[in-house]
């Protein structure tokens, strides 16, 4: 991605940019700090931002981010087809099925083998139905599931239809698995790493994620935010 020659009008009128979102940054921070950045170094006092498809903070990887009339693109990109890579941890399992919470079951894994590992990634590759986890900000009645989670609140989340083309098992080193996924929109990682767990009679939380691709546009042609800030003009 090289904006180095870009201008304000160019912003406004559009821009793709590919920002590799750092760890424990909400998408909404990198949106706003993007936004700022190109505010203050063209003296704009307002202009159109917004991305294409949530990270959770403890992910890093792609994020779209359109700038502009180039706004009006973020439902298609959002649309596309994604990949990512990262880590299941087996043996435990937590309330957000991640590390965002505490573990709050533990499994035994001694009886995992490599072969069960593989076997169970076929159960998971087509159309599949998925639920979204508790902790996630779909809403429902108005108000964000994490709302519900966090006061203890019990809710019914419905199942939704998801794509998942490639699954792919990486490394295994118990209680550790890395993986490769491609999916559909809609997607929860985290929901694939706990029903992983499931599938293996045993538990599991997601670890570590990086999404690497969306549609045609890869990590690999990303820039982090301090890198995006150095490119414009002081």
């Amino acid at each position: 991605m090289n904006n180095k020659n870009l201008q304000a009008e160019d912003y406004k009128e559009g821009q793709v940019l590919l920002i590799d979102k750092p760890l424990e940054w909400t998408s909404f921070q990198a949106v706003n700090k993007l936004r700022w950045l190109i505010r203050k170094s063209f003296d704009i006092k307002k202009i159109k931002v917004g991305h294409a498809g949530t990270l959770d903070p403890l992910a890093t990887g792609l994020l779209i981010i359109c700038t502009g009339k180039f706004t009006k693109r973020i439902d298609t990109f959002q649309a596309q087809e994604k990949e990512y890579t990262g880590s299941f941890t087996l043996g435990a399992t937590t309330p957000s099925y991640d590390l965002e919470t505490q573990i709050d079951q533990t499994f035994d894994v001694s009886e995992i083998t490599s072969e069960k590992i593989h076997e169970a990634t076929k159960q998971f590759l087509g159309e599949i139905q998925q639920q979204p986890p508790v902790f996630s900000a779909l809403k429902k009645e108005g108000k964000r599931l994490y709302e519900y989670a966090r006061s203890g609140e019990e809710v019914e989340i419905p199942f939704r239809t998801v794509t998942i083309s490639e699954f792919e098992i990486t490394k295994i080193e118990l209680p550790n698995i890395d993986f490769r996924v491609v999916c559909s929109k809609g997607t929860y990682i985290r929901s694939l790493a706990n029903d992983f767990g499931k599938a293996l009679d045993n538990g599991a939380h997601l670890s570590a994620l990086r999404r690497t691709r969306i549609g045609e546009f890869s990590v690999e042609n990303a820039v982090g935010i301090e890198a995006f800030e150095a490119s414009l003009p002081s």
